[in-house]
């Protein structure tokens, strides 16, 4: 993807989550609507399977020209399940599987069996848990183990059980029983890595996060400079300019780092980069969300203010798909 795609591919972003993604519409998903109206832009502006070849239908864009997607879902707290279902739509289309329309789930691992009947149809027992957004998508991805080999495993969700549940910032987190459901199941490529569904929702994750860290920042930076505090703004304190300067290193931190990430995948296996952005994702993204709200005060936790959409999110992402401890030693296991 050319410089000037990127730059009008962000533009279109910035743009369609500036004027679809409001307070109003985050408050409402969280109360279980589905943002149908920033769904259908989203879609018609091609931007829900952009890592899909164009000869099937995708924009053949890298993970390296995504990013700015990615870290942009994070920083307008966007109420949709677009990293899912572009990380999902990409594991199908490597493993040389159908990718369905419309929003799709990405599970982080499977707790049961992946077998074949007599028919040699594939099938699932088991669970899957904290499936984001699992009751409103007809279809869910997963790795899965079948005789020590990974399978990418597309699992279509009618007729389910399905126990609705939320995260911390209030996004559907659901849990999806399977008795014995017929699946589509192929071979993963070695250049996927090991888990594959809970590596790249990892490094989905930590791009959120960079977004989600960059959005509580700007917010910290804003109240500092108009709340006036013994004759003065906050942001003339020294001790608050600390806490700033500390935000703005943290914030950088975790941006390169998911950054690195999405360029390594670009290339090939990126493990190694994944598991360090995801622990730097959860480290930087933890102070700066508690920073942030220490700048604000008690204004920063209510449902009024903006600030609690940001870290809210950074609290619950920062364990999804693996915690920083998880990623530490895996990282020390692949080095």
């Amino acid at each position: 993807m050319t410089n000037e795609m990127k730059i009008l591919l962000a533009q279109t972003v910035t743009r369609l989550f500036g004027d679809l993604a409001t307070t109003q519409v985050i408050a409402a998903a969280e109360a279980g609507q589905w943002p149908d109206e920033l769904w259908h832009a989203l879609t018609e502006n091609g931007l829900t399977q952009p890592l899909i070849p164009a000869a099937q239908g995708g924009v053949g864009a890298t993970w390296s020209d995504i990013y700015t997607i990615i870290r942009a879902v994070g920083y307008y707290q966007a109420p949709i399940p677009l990293a899912e279902t572009i990380t999902a739509g990409w594991l199908l289309s490597e493993s040389r599987l159908k990718v369905p329309d419309g929003p799709l789930g990405l599970a982080g691992n499977f707790t049961g069996t992946l077998f074949q009947d007599d028919q040699d149809n594939w099938r699932l027992d088991g669970s899957l848990a904290r499936v984001a957004w699992g009751n409103h998508v007809k279809q869910c991805v997963v790795s899965a183990d079948f005789a020590g080999q990974q399978m990418i495993v597309t699992i279509p969700l009618a007729g389910s059980s399905i126990e609705t549940g939320h995260n911390v910032a209030g996004e559907p987190r659901d849990k999806i029983t399977l008795s014995r459901q017929v699946v589509q199941a192929a071979l993963a490529p070695d250049r996927l890595g090991k888990n594959a569904s809970a590596l790249y929702g990892a490094m989905i994750r930590a791009a959120q996060i960079a977004g989600a860290a960059e959005r509580a920042l700007e917010e910290a930076i804003a109240y500092a400079n108009v709340r006036v505090q013994f004759g003065s703004p906050l942001s003339k304190f020294q001790a608050i300019q600390q806490n700033l300067a500390q935000m703005a290193c943290e914030t950088a931190a975790v941006g390169t780092a998911a950054e690195m990430a999405f360029y390594a995948a670009s290339k090939g296996p990126a493990e190694a980069s994944i598991a360090a952005a995801k622990i730097r994702a959860g480290e930087a993204g933890g102070l700066v969300a508690s920073t942030a709200h220490q700048v604000l005060g008690a204004i920063g936790f209510t449902r009024e203010h903006s600030l609690n959409f940001a870290s809210r999110r950074i609290w619950s992402w920062r364990t999804e798909f693996g915690s920083a401890s998880y990623w530490a030693e895996k990282l020390g296991r692949l080095t």
